[in-house]
């Protein structure tokens, strides 16, 4: 069976952070406006977590070190009082993990005791959202206002327009959030693909996308705000992204708005034009934002908690290892000494099968960290991509939830036309 390489993955990547409204200490954010693939990722990722498994179905990774977070919270709160820090991350999880009326009940016991900290006003406000009640997160959101530091002060009042917007809308409303007052039509008063009025074009604010952003990370079931964020790619030339993210709003999120659906057809035909002309035209079609990451959240490798590893026996690989490394032109890749010295050792790794072809059993499958629902726009980097050959050649099912896999690593220094990493001999089963 042929094998997708990295080069060819090339061909279909071409297709601030300002951390408010949701406090967690264990989130580091990176710069926003991010890369859209990256942004999705996480943003699919967190939406996920919020989702409690149905019963014998596998648990999302990132539900479950939310849910260890939230464990070891609780345990303290049975011994001692919560500190202000510790009862804003404890509220911050239950939201996340779509458990708002707890995070209300332990944020306003934090707010009594803790009228002027800035994390728990804004994590009650997001609760108060989150439950529906745009009354009172509006009154959270106005005092977390006034408590921001200077440096989160612009999402906070972001965050509070888009309450008093949705305060004075009718129940159940699915309409596009007026967040920037601009219409997303172009000349002729409809909208276009690829473009925009230019006059409405100037009323956005220079960092319209990363405050989207911010709002839809801290908001992940929120289905408008990635339709919002659908509308500023295409008013930034990115009409493929565009139709990617609409195409997720009307399926993912089953938005039933017609102007929703009608703007996707019409992005989604765009889109399909573009596919169809020389890759060397599809540069053009990119778009003007100049991104500041690659992902909405950074991760740093503690190595002083990598296990010693282990010649004859397997070594868990964690997703961390692999992100430390990196591709210098044309192709020579620096990979992490603990990544270099596990190179022809046996190692195992859990993630989700990225099949290469339609067929239900595989013989060889692209690993990655996270589900995809996009190949085009949030394929990782190739640096985030395993390639795994099941031993013997025997077809494995292809499996919807995590698998864990195990075999001998091989990792490729010298190839561009080869993926980065390779498990040989690999097995497959379920996660421990």
């Amino acid at each position: 069976m042929p094998r997708q390489t990295p080069s060819l993955l090339v061909v279909l990547l071409a297709a601030a952070n300002l951390r408010a409204g949701l406090h967690y200490s264990g989130e580091t954010p990176a710069d926003l406006p991010c890369q859209w693939r990256g942004f999705l990722i996480d943003h699919r990722a967190l939406r996920l977590a919020g989702v409690k498994p149905s019963a014998g179905a596998p648990m999302h990774l990132l539900r479950e070190q939310y849910e260890d977070a939230v464990g070891k919270l609780e345990d303290t709160a049975k011994k001692r009082a919560l500190t202000a820090d510790e009862a804003a991350d404890l509220g911050a999880l239950y939201v996340r993990l779509g458990r708002p009326t707890k995070a209300v009940e332990v944020l306003r016991t934090a707010h009594r005791d803790h009228a002027d900290h800035f994390r728990v006003a804004a994590n009650l406000g997001a609760a108060w959202q989150t439950t529906g009640d745009l009354d009172e997160a509006a009154r959270a959101q106005q005092q977390a206002v006034r408590l921001a530091p200077e440096r989160w002060k612009a999402a906070e009042e972001a965050h509070l327009k888009l309450v008093r917007l949705r305060q004075k809308e009718p129940k159940n409303a699915s309409v596009l959030d007026d967040l920037f007052g601009v219409a997303f039509v172009g000349k002729s008063g409809k909208p276009e693909a690829g473009t925009i009025d230019p006059a409405a074009r100037k009323k956005l604010p220079a960092d319209d996308v990363a405050i989207v952003q911010q709002l839809a990370l801290w908001l992940p079931a929120d289905g408008r705000l990635l339709w919002l964020l659908g509308e500023l790619a295409n008013a930034h030339g990115d009409v493929r992204t565009a139709a990617a993210i609409l195409d997720g709003v009307v399926t993912e999120f089953a938005l039933t708005a017609p102007e929703a659906r009608e703007r996707r057809k019409l992005y989604r035909s765009a889109a399909d034009d573009i596919a169809k002309l020389p890759d060397s035209e599809h540069a053009k079609y990119r778009g003007d934002i100049t991104f500041k990451s690659s992902r909405p959240f950074t991760r740093s490798l503690d190595t002083a908690a990598l296990p010693a590893i282990r010649p004859n026996g397997v070594n868990a690989l964690p997703w961390a290892v692999l992100a430390e490394t990196v591709v210098d032109p044309p192709f020579r890749p620096r990979f992490h000494k603990h990544l270099s010295q596990l190179n022809g050792k046996k190692v195992s790794l859990t993630g989700f099968m990225q099949p290469i072809s339609m067929d239900v059993t595989v013989s060889g499958f692209m690993l990655i960290e996270y589900p995809i629902g996009c190949w085009f726009c949030e394929t990782p980097e190739p640096a985030g991509i395993f390639y795994v050959e099941v031993a013997g050649g025997k077809a494995v099912p292809v499996k919807r939830g995590r698998v864990k896999v195990e075999g001998t690593l091989k990792l490729n220094a010298s190839d561009p036309e080869d993926f980065l990493y390779t498990l040989k001999d690999a097995n497959v089963g379920d996660p421990d």
